[in-house]
Parts: C-alpha cells; sequence; structure tokens
C-alpha cells in the first residue's frame, strides 16, 4: 500500500535510535517495512547516528535509506522534529525525566506519536495536560504500545470481539494471564521503573493506577468480589482454562491501558460497535508453575516494592546495580526472547453462560513489532479515528491483522465455561 498524502518531509522518525529499543526498531523498519518509506533516526549523537545509518545500509542497501536528524531532548529541537515527520516514535526514557518535550511537541503540532513505556503515572499526567492539545492539532497520540501493555489490550479486544460476533453479547469479566515471559528487561525499562518513585508522589502513583483512572468516562459497575484472605496473603489464585496465576509486576499497568480502551469505544463514533459493555471488567496475573512459585513471586514483589517506595538508600543501591539505560542483552539473547499471553472471557448474559471465549497470543522477538506496524496502520489504513490519546486496540482488527503477518501467532475460540 502506498503511504497517505502528507506534507512532512518524513513518513516517521525514530527518536532514541541510537538506544538499545531504537536500534532494534530501526532494524525492524530497515528489514521489514517497505523499502520507499522516508524516514530518519534521530537523537543527540552525531557519530553514534551515522555509524547505526551505515549499519542499516549494509542490512539492506536496497531500501530508501533513513536520514540523520540531530535532536536533543530540549522543546526547540523536538519542536523542529515534530514539525519534520507524520509520525514520531520515541524510545527516549525514562519518560517521567526525558519524554514530555516530545509529547508536548507532537501535541501541539498534530503528529502521530507512538512510545514504548510502561510508566503509567507519566500517561496519566501526559492525558491531563495535553489530550485537548491533541485533539485540536489532529495528532493520534498512542503511548504504552510496546510489549508492556499492546498484548493485553489487542487480546481484550480480541475477547470481546470473539463474544459479540459468535454469542450476539457484550464482555463481562476478562482475566489475561502472563503464561511466558522469556525476557530479559532493557537497561532503559529498569531505570523507567525505579525513576517511579523519584518522579511521582506515593498519592499521585495509587491514584493513577486506581481501577478505570485512566478511562474518560467512569465505570458504572459496582467493585468486583474482594479477593480472600488466602489470595491476598499468597497472591494464588485459580482461573479456569488458565489454571493457577499470581501477582504480576505490570498487572495495573496494563490494566489502565485496556480500561481506557473500554472507555474511548465508548465515545469514538466508529468504535462503539466494539464496546465491550456496561460491566466490563479487567484483571491481569502470572502463570505459577506451583504453590511455592506463586507465593515466592507474589511475597518478592511486595517486599520489593515496599523497599522501593520507602527506602530511597535502597532505590539507590539497585539503580547501581541493574543495567543501565541504553544497555540490555546481546543480540542473540534476544532472538530467542518470547512471549505468551492467555486470556478468557466471560459474556454478559442474563442468568449464566455454558460459554466463556479463549484468546492465546505468542510472539517470539521484541517490541519493535507493536509499534512500527501501528506506525504503517496510521501511514496506510483509514483508521477512521478522532485525534487525541488512544491506545493500542483503538487501531482495530486491521492493526491485528498487520501483528499477524508480522509473526505473532493469535488463536480465539469458544470454550465451554467450565474448566
Amino acid at each position: 500500500m502506498t503511504p497517505k498524502k502528507h506534507n512532512r518531509q518524513y513518513d516517521l522518525v525514530v527518536f532514541g535510535a541510537t538506544g538499545y529499543t531504537g536500534v532494534y526498531i530501526a532494524e525492524f523498519i530497515t528489514n521489514s517495512l517497505p523499502t520507499n518509506l522516508r524516514w530518519a533516526i534521530a537523537g543527540r549523537s552525531r557519530s553514534k547516528l551515522e555509524k547505526i545509518a551505515l549499519d542499516l545500509k549494509a542490512l539492506n542497501p536496497e531500501r530508501l535509506q533513513p536520514d540523520v536528524e540531530i535532536c536533543g531532548l530540549n522543546g526547540s529541537d523536538l519542536e523542529a522534529l515534530a514539525r519534520k515527520t507524520s509520525i514520531l516514535i520515541t524510545t527516549v526514557g525514562p519518560y517521567a525525566v526525558s519524554g514530555e518535550h516530545a509529547f508536548k511537541a507532537c501535541a501541539e503540532n498534530g503528529t502521530h506519536y507512538l512510545d514504548v513505556t510502561g510508566e503509567t503515572p507519566w500517561v496519566a499526567r501526559m492525558i491531563k495536560k495535553y489530550e485537548s492539545t491533541a485533539q485540536a492539532s489532529g495528532a493520534l497520540m498512542i503511548p504504552q504500545i510496546g510489549i508492556d501493555s499492546c498484548l493485553p489490550d489487542v487480546v481484550t479486544y480480541t475477547l470481546a470481539s470473539l463474544i459479540r460476533t459468535e454469542l450476539q453479547a457484550k464482555t463481562a469479566d476478562v482475566t489475561v494471564s502472563v503464561y511466558r515471559l522469556n525476557a530479559r528487561p532493557s537497561g532503559g525499562t529498569l531505570a523507567s521503573a525505579l525513576g517511579l518513585f523519584d518522579s511521582f508522589s506515593v498519592k499521585e502513583l495509587n491514584q493513577s493506577l486506581a481501577p478505570f483512572a485512566l478511562s474518560p468516562l467512569p465505570n458504572p459497575r459496582p467493585p468486583i468480589k474482594q479477593p480472600s484472605l488466602f489470595t491476598r496473603l499468597t497472591g494464588l489464585r485459580s482461573v479456569p482454562h488458565l489454571g493457577l496465576q499470581t501477582t504480576f509486576i505490570a498487572g495495573r499497568t496494563d490494566a489502565g491501558i485496556v480500561e481506557r480502551t473500554w472507555g474511548l469505544f465508548s465515545l469514538i463514533p466508529s468504535r462503539k460497535q466494539d464496546f465491550y459493555g456496561p460491566r466490563f471488567t479487567f484483571a491481569e496475573y502470572l502463570k505459577a508453575s506451583g504453590w511455592l512459585d506463586g507465593i515466592v513471586k507474589h511475597v518478592g514483589l511486595a517486599v520489593a516494592g515496599m523497599l522501593l517506595m520507602l527506602l530511597p538508600p535502597f532505590r539507590w543501591l539497585v539503580k547501581k546495580l541493574v543495567t543501565k539505560p541504553g544497555d540490555g542483552p546481546d543480540k542473540e539473547a534476544a532472538k530467542d526472547e518470547d512471549i505468551d499471553y492467555r486470556g478468557v472471557a466471560t459474556p454478559d448474559l442474563p442468568g449464566s453462560s455454558n460459554k466463556m471465549a479463549y484468546c492465546r497470543a505468542h510472539y517470539v522477538g521484541m517490541t519493535a513489532l507493536f509499534v512500527t506496524q501501528a506506525a504503517m496502520t496510521l501511514l496506510e489504513d483509514d483508521v477512521e479515528l478522532g485525534p487525541g490519546i488512544l491506545t493500542p486496540a483503538c487501531l482495530g482488527q486491521g492493526y491485528i491483522d498487520r501483528l499477524e503477518t508480522g509473526g505473532l501467532k493469535f488463536e480465539s475460540r469458544l470454550l465451554d465455561s467450565q474448566a
């Protein structure tokens, strides 16, 4: 397909292309995206960018090579860069420290925006500050469209679509399980997680991670039944067709995006038929291999979280020990990274239903697929979306089809509600 016409110099720019994730995204573009794409790699170091450009040319000398754009983290540089491109992909984090200038520049200049953050409190802050600005300028902005929140969002979309088409019903409860996560976090991811406690108060953290905090509309459904004392102490619970589950570190991070999708679908005219329903809830857990494994992960996460939140010296020590921003696993190790998400959903029907929806999404690779296919969806497809701060699932089935073409394996079907 041919990119839609626009009056910008570039179709897309990768800002932060010298960092660990930025390099992988640039390589993915070189190997997988249309060869006539007009694009650029951007960052602060000309020498590093030029070295990456040479490496990219060696990967695929037949394609249109990227330009090099020198751009700092200040507002004026990013303002100029945003005006040059239709889409800006930014991998520069921690976003709470370094991300706002890029977000603001795109919101003010009608530049479509994609990032790979998992910093939900920062996203909540950006929504409050720039939602109306993006709507006025025409910018479509999708944060958290990397490996952090994209998969649970599109899995939920797939489950709700199956229930709507096969059972002619809305969706009540969705439970997603991280069945396997064979991936080491990059230094930037670790720095972002550790920096949350330095950048946000405990009150702001709690507010941004509360149920439906990112949704443009409140959920009128009464709070779901509280877990048992056993579950609160151990983290363990059994879910039909998913098995034994425990607490997942990014459970509320991902929930914020899924719940924002729920609210947006009730407001966007072209997505109202996809609205999950007024009684929708979402929960995400981690597959436990056994009782001891689940308890250790739950307790360890709780203890580590308390230490990081309450003891700045502990945060300082951890920062000294973990991988630094810009670094990450070597390429050979990264080739084998894979993630396996599985989810179930119950239909919102009178009485009890003997059917539920099941979905599995499995991918071998990194976050590059999710963000680059979102860029191509915006460049080539008529997404029928108004501007504003959106979510991955807002891109619809066309985006999921692109993910499948790129290597994401999807399967979905109806199951008997009893395991």
